[in-house]
């Protein structure tokens, strides 16, 4: 570490974090077992509220306001009015400011579970087994969440106050939109640096993919099943679509090598198509099919331009295929309309997170790219503060048993409160 950390309270700061983690697992445990969808992160949101009330942080909870929101570039199409749901801050504030003030940001929502009786475990049941705990959020991201709080304790617990400002944020709809971090950022959030502990396998983000996120609406022509060449099947024209939308991510991925760090990537567009819905009935040739995805593109590209790319496909879909034209494609930007980010190497917050992991795990920091959307994007364009995407390892986010690591969410915790230290300064109580 940095000479200004001492080794003294390195070992104090690390030992702090090895002695609470078990009270760390049991609060993990606790929040993965309130189940927060989309729209339903209000319990979890209470509990974390709680758990910062009890530690004598000035906590705030704000709803996310559409009506507001929706003017500030951060902002992406909602399909929810976030009624039921809110976000929480919570801050340290020393009586004089001497250090760098950090954010430290997680989400709460989940994607859903699929099937639960194809778990190994109950997807809210938050089980441990060996090294691994169990659960929907788990890994994304809240093993993040528990990271932020329980560094912050260690510091403390090792007799040390910070001497700079501190929020932990705890933020809503990151799988769907950003809308609670962009809220964040309208509501005034602002740090000379912030860390958000995104499941990364302990490496450092260093660039991700902007996302716009569609829904789309293919017609057909119904017809009985003696008929069918008298009909249009809307799901067949849905297939084709979609056809479509895959030669776009082939063009799309053939501009990887133009993006540095991006031609290591298989398919860094990714074009998801993660809902598909249509038809009436078994024996009638369906009139209407509703898809969604998402698709990626590069950093320093304006979604803009990528959204006309994909209205032009839809609109000269007849020319392409004679088939299509009477599908009469409807699209709506639902989801995330955001561009990526780079963090260029050498930024002071990085070289220190690099020494805090280094003085944790005994390894050199590395950088990685993701291929999604992350909310680092939202604060370093829309804000220009240094994002730091920082996280455990995990297995299966997204999909069947996730889980997450519990030796490489102690060596997180630990990073990301020597971080802390360093950054914000330190002095004993």
């Amino acid at each position: 570490m940095p000479a200004s950390l001492s080794q003294d309270a390195v070992d104090a700061i690390s030992k702090a974090v090895d002695d609470a983690f078990e009270h760390q697992i049991a609060f993990l445990q606790e929040i993965v077992r309130a189940p927060s969808l989309r729209g339903e992160e209000a319990g979890v949101q209470r509990a974390i509220a709680e758990a910062l009330k009890k530690r004598d942080y000035d906590v705030e909870t704000y709803p996310v306001d559409v009506a507001v929101l929706k003017d500030h570039p951060a902002y992406s199409p909602a399909t929810i009015d976030y009624a039921e749901t809110f976000n929480v801050s919570g801050w340290k504030r020393p009586e004089k400011a001497t250090g760098r003030s950090l954010i430290l940001n997680a989400h709460v929502d989940v994607v859903p579970t699929a099937n639960p009786a194809f778990w190994s475990h109950p997807p809210f049941a938050a089980e441990r087994d060996g090294d691994w705990l169990y659960g929907r959020g788990a890994g994304d991201m809240k093993a993040g969440t528990s990271a932020n709080l329980f560094a912050v304790d260690a510091i403390e617990a090792a007799g040390f106050t910070l001497q700079a400002p501190l929020e932990i944020q705890s933020v809503i709809d990151e799988e769907v939109t950003g809308n609670g971090t962009a809220a964040a950022i309208l509501r005034g959030a602002a740090a000379d640096a912030v860390l958000i502990p995104e499941p990364t396998d302990e490496d450092v983000i260093f660039a991700n993919s902007g996302v716009i996120k569609f829904r789309i609406s293919v017609q057909g022509v119904p017809a009985h099943p003696r008929e069918p060449e008298s009909g249009l099947s809307a799901i067949e024209a849905a297939f084709l679509v979609i056809g479509e939308l895959k030669k776009l991510e082939t063009r799309w991925n053939s501009e990887k090598g133009r993006h540095p760090g991006f031609e290591r990537l298989g398919n860094p567009a990714s074009l998801n198509i993660g809902t598909l819905q249509g038809g009436e009935w078994a024996s009638s040739i369906p009139f209407e099919c509703v898809f969604e995805g998402r698709i990626g593109f590069y950093p320093g590209e304006a979604p803009a331009a990528r959204m006309v790319e994909i209205e032009r496909l839809l609109q000269n879909l007849g020319a392409e295929d004679r088939r299509l034209e009477k599908a009469n494609p409807q699209l709506e930007w639902v989801g995330t309309c955001q561009a990526g980010y780079r963090l260029e190497p050498g930024t002071e917050a990085e070289n220190m997170l690099a020494a805090a992991h280094e003085s944790a795990t005994g390894k050199t920091l590395g950088r990685s790219i993701m291929a999604c959307y992350l909310d680092g994007a939202l604060y370093m364009n829309h804000t220009r503060i240094p994002a730091l995407t920082y996280g455990p390892l995990s297995r299966n986010i997204h999909g069947i048993d996730e889980c997450v690591n519990l030796p490489s969410l102690k060596r997180v915790t630990k990073t990301i409160a020597l971080f802390a230290a360093q950054w914000c300064g330190i002095l004993p109580r």
